[in-house]
């Protein structure tokens, strides 16, 4: 069972194994529901015994689904094997879940092409089913084809997760050294920044309605950089401006010190990204704070949100600098 294991994809197995029983099935379901319409025996012949030659509805119905996952097997099951080289594995992904459809396609287009019909001499297929049926098909094993992965099955992130996984394990305080949280402004900021912009640009946007437009975009570009997302691991500092714009990242290492401070935005040059003499800083509003001195002699301020957000900010800053630098950790407080 081993090596049959390590000889086969699992995941393409399953995926080979299983849809064509689900396509299977859900053509049978449908051809229950179309049932009462479509005449029974259908107007299908395989045999020439006269009137015994056409297929009964329950026959076609059960042979259909098993053609239907007979095929599927056969090609989908052609890219189950690992010793087969990726691009041909991939060609048959894509070409067998497309011939399954296909198939699935031409028995549904028979059926509904007989469904409500008074004479079987006016059975036909219907082409508008086979058309979007067989499109669909196409598109989709082509699609599939490209998105299989049918290289190797480990990957970069696979040893990335696993190392996470073994510092966890043996380092159980990992969990601990990690601090992510969001810090905006006061809501009375937010309702003064809307007041003195909105209203305005009501008023503007009678006269000029993309000068409206503009100073609302203008508003809401404000309104974004007031809020802001602080990561602290054993990387370091980063801090991310709206969320997704990186303004600050300190290394660990560069880390010399780290307290939590109650600060005045106006002493670090004002609300949101500054640069003040020798500090950088990224404050949303004044309040709980976190300073650190950077082994340069920099200093950058973070707002903390709330005091023991702040607290906690800096106790990890505190253990990671000390772990880079090679140091015995800070008792935690």
């Amino acid at each position: 069972m081993g090596k049959i294991r390590d000889s086969v994809d699992a995941k393409a197995l399953r995926f080979a194994v299983g849809f064509p029983v689900l396509l299977a099935a859900a053509f049978v379901v449908c051809a229950l529901l179309l049932g009462p319409d479509v005449p029974d025996p259908m107007a299908v012949r395989w045999s020439e015994a006269g009137p015994a030659g056409f297929a009964p509805f329950s026959s076609f119905v059960t042979f259909g689904g098993l053609i239907i996952a007979a095929v599927g097997w056969l090609a989908l099951g052609q890219a189950v094997p690992l010793s087969r080289p990726a691009v041909m594995r991939r060609i048959m992904m894509g070409a067998g879940l497309g011939i399954s459809l296909f198939v699935t396609t031409a028995l549904a287009a028979v059926l509904v092409g007989q469904a409500g019909i008074a004479d079987v001499r006016e059975a036909r297929v219907d082409m508008s089913v086979l058309a979007l049926g067989s499109g669909a098909a196409l598109a989709l094993g082509v699609i599939i084809g490209f998105v299989f992965k049918a290289d190797e099955q480990w990957s970069v992130d696979d040893d990335r997760a696993l190392q996470e996984a073994l510092e966890r394990e043996l380092d159980p305080e990992l969990a601990t050294d990690s601090v992510r949280l969001w810090v905006h402004a006061r809501s009375s900021v937010f309702v003064m920044l809307g007041v003195a912009s909105l209203f305005p640009a009501a008023l503007v946007s009678i006269a000029v309605p993309w000068l409206g437009a503009l100073l609302v975009v203008l508003a809401v570009l404000a309104a974004a950089f007031l809020f802001a997302r602080v990561i602290v691991d054993r990387s370091g500092l980063r801090v991310f401006v709206a969320g997704f714009v990186r303004v600050m990242e300190v290394p660990a290492a560069a880390i010399a010190s780290a307290a939590p401070a109650d600060v005045r935005a106006a002493d670090y040059g004002g609300w949101g990204y500054r640069h003040h003499g020798g500090t950088t800083a990224m404050l949303v509003s004044s309040g709980p704070a976190v300073v650190v001195n950077r082994a340069d002699g920099k200093k950058v301020a973070v707002s903390g949100g709330s005091t023991d957000s702040a607290e906690r900010v800096a106790a990890v800053l505190s253990r990671v600098a000390a772990r880079a630098r090679g140091e015995k950790r800070p008792p935690q407080p």
